[in-house]
């Protein structure tokens, strides 16, 4: 649900390779956040505006209000397929995100993306050469494998997702799901060797886990835990994504019980890897300011004694006019309507004015 995110991290980017001789290189929080034995409060690195002002603003905000930033690069395939060392604009960006993070206090979690942000049913940026390929394919599974690997050789992550929102996929395309299963378990083992403390794990999409739609159906459903379950033992906490607004007209309609089967399902660390609940009213997609402070109790009340880590979605809505401009400006004009319903999604207005759920937020960070 986030690659459209990615758009305003890397309005910056550019302007921190140019400036970046001009500083000295920043170093990781010390002590880490991730030694605290607290949880880890963070958003994605997204800004109100697309352009480098705004991402600066945002990234020193986040370290007010959290302890991390969640970057999520798609796969740069071209720079991947033949090994790991090679250079790589993507690999780049990464390192000046990282950079941005650590002059701000903040850790960074990562998750590799090979999907779509705006269509999780589809891979995001294969070239030519591989267009309709899937993880059956040896240049896909190489390219794909060799970002992973190195990003845990270049940062040696305390955390490491191979993919976001997986059951999804899983969903679409279950002929190929034991292919990505299969290079998943393979990965796993080459980025324990290389950097043995990474936890690794798969991002789950809550709602689609639990088959609720954006009309509410499958409430009652069977769980589909065979979907987490499938990558075991090799997965070292579980995480999952959540945007009930698809499936409540009101937060206040989360059953007291919608988040804490978790807690018997799996002895281990569980996350929140993504999620939010909107402000306003933007159909099909509920919210008012009320909402949001009861969905982030509810995951709180439920789950929040054992989360490794929570990542909220954004902390500040976002201007559709700007984003709107940089869709269009890739060919991405159709993707409008959907973003759209996480323009709302902030804990601040566009402007930094904070809504009653930051401070809820802070206080459970505190």
């Amino acid at each position: 649900m986030k690659s459209h995110l990615r758009l305003a991290s890397c309005a910056a980017v550019l302007f921190l390779a140019v400036i970046g001789c001009k500083f000295a290189q920043p170093s990781p929080p010390s002590p880490s956040v991730f030694d605290s034995g607290r949880t880890a409060y963070g958003f994605f690195p997204t800004s109100p505006d697309v352009n480098f002002l705004s991402v600066l603003s945002t990234f020193h905000a986040i370290g007010e209000h959290g302890d991390v930033v969640l970057i999520q690069p798609p796969v740069p395939w071209d720079d991947f397929r033949n090994g790991i060392d090679g250079k790589s604009k993507g690999l780049d960006d990464i390192h000046n995100q990282v950079n941005l993070a650590w002059y701000n206090g903040l850790d960074a979690i990562f998750v590799v993306d090979h999907l779509n942000g705006l269509n999780r049913r589809e891979f995001a940026g294969l070239p030519p050469d591989l267009a309709g390929a899937d993880f059956s394919n040896p240049v896909v599974r190489a390219a794909f494998q060799n970002f992973a690997l190195r990003i845990a050789k270049d940062f040696h992550p305390r955390y490491l997702g191979l993919a976001s929102e997986i059951n999804t996929y899983a969903d679409a395309f279950p002929h190929d799901f034991p292919n990505f299963l299969s290079l998943y378990r393979e990965t796993y083992q080459k980025i324990k060797a290389e950097s043995p403390d990474t936890q690794v794990f798969v991002t789950f999409q809550w709602e689609d886990i639990n088959n609720y739609d954006v009309t509410g159906a499958g409430r009652g459903a069977t769980t589909k835990w065979e979907e987490i379950e499938a990558f075991e033992p090799d997965l070292d906490l579980w995480a999952i994504s959540s945007y009930p607004f698809v499936a409540f007209s009101s937060a206040a309609d989360i059953p007291d019980d919608y988040y804490s089967p978790l807690l018997e399902r799996t002895k281990k660390p569980l996350a929140v890897a993504e999620g939010g609940f909107g402000s306003v009213y933007m159909p099909p997609a509920h919210g008012t300011p009320q909402d949001q402070v009861l969905y982030l109790n509810s995951i709180h009340d439920q789950i929040g004694k054992r989360l490794a880590f929570w990542i909220y979605l954004v902390l500040d809505d976002f201007n559709m006019d700007s984003y709107q401009s940089a869709l269009q400006s890739q060919g991405q004009g159709d993707k409008v309507n959907t973003l759209s319903f996480f323009s709302v999604l902030g804990l601040r207005t566009r402007n930094g004015t904070p809504k009653p759920a930051l401070a809820v937020w802070d206080s459970f960070r505190r």
